[in-house]
């Protein structure tokens, strides 16, 4: 997706940590994967662990440089939930005892209902309505992050995805997007992404 709206993708791993300041991007995906370590926002582990801290720390140096600079970002599953982390936040490990109108069931099918709830980025996006999202995770946003708010929850009110209204695109999503690219609302996600990234980088080029 990256690639179809003229970026050029860099994928970034652990082992590469140490170079990350060679790295000049314009703007960043942060996607799915292991459970995010608890220790990270100040609690025991709850679940079966399953974590990946040399993940964590790349994510972590990866996020706080695209804030601090003001890079536009989208965190997609685990990179919503670590967005959110990052920014003072904490996570609900166990979504099981949450669930009450919603399957736990994980699928990559659009099967669970989205509800938009501001007028901020995500409903310019996604437009008004409710839609369909698929669902692969067992962890969610709990309590939310500082200069964040809850752009949309799914019909538990389970978050489903934050943003940062201050900023032009600074978005956590729950769901897969790269899944539902056959779904055109689904694919402005990525395509907003590219647009302000471009626009950012040829205003500091000025």
């Amino acid at each position: 997706m990256v690639r179809l709206y003229g970026g050029q993708a860099l994928q970034l791993r652990p082992s590469q940590h140490v170079q990350l300041s060679e790295f000049a991007f314009d703007g960043v995906v942060v996607t799915g994967g292991h459970d995010i370590d608890p220790v990270l926002y100040a609690e025991e582990p709850e679940v079966e662990p399953k974590y990946d801290s040399a993940r964590d720390q790349l994510e972590q140096a990866v996020i706080d440089q695209a804030l601090n600079r003001g890079v536009p970002l989208l965190g997609i599953c685990r990179g919503a939930q670590l967005l959110n982390v990052c920014r003072g936040g904490s996570l609900h490990q166990d979504l099981k005892s949450k669930r009450q109108k919603t399957s736990n069931r994980r699928t990559l099918l659009p099967l669970k209902t989205l509800l938009l709830e501001t007028d901020g980025l995500l409903k310019q996006l996604l437009g008004s309505g409710p839609c369909r999202i698929n669902s692969l995770h067992n962890q969610a946003i709990d309590r939310i992050g500082d200069g964040l708010r809850v752009a949309a929850h799914d019909l538990d009110g389970i978050v489903q995805a934050i943003e940062d209204p201050l900023q032009p695109y600074l978005l956590g999503v729950q769901w897969h997007p790269e899944f539902l690219i056959f779904i055109p609302r689904q694919r402005r996600l990525f395509k907003q992404l590219i647009k302000v990234s471009v626009e950012q980088r040829l205003q500091a080029a000025q």
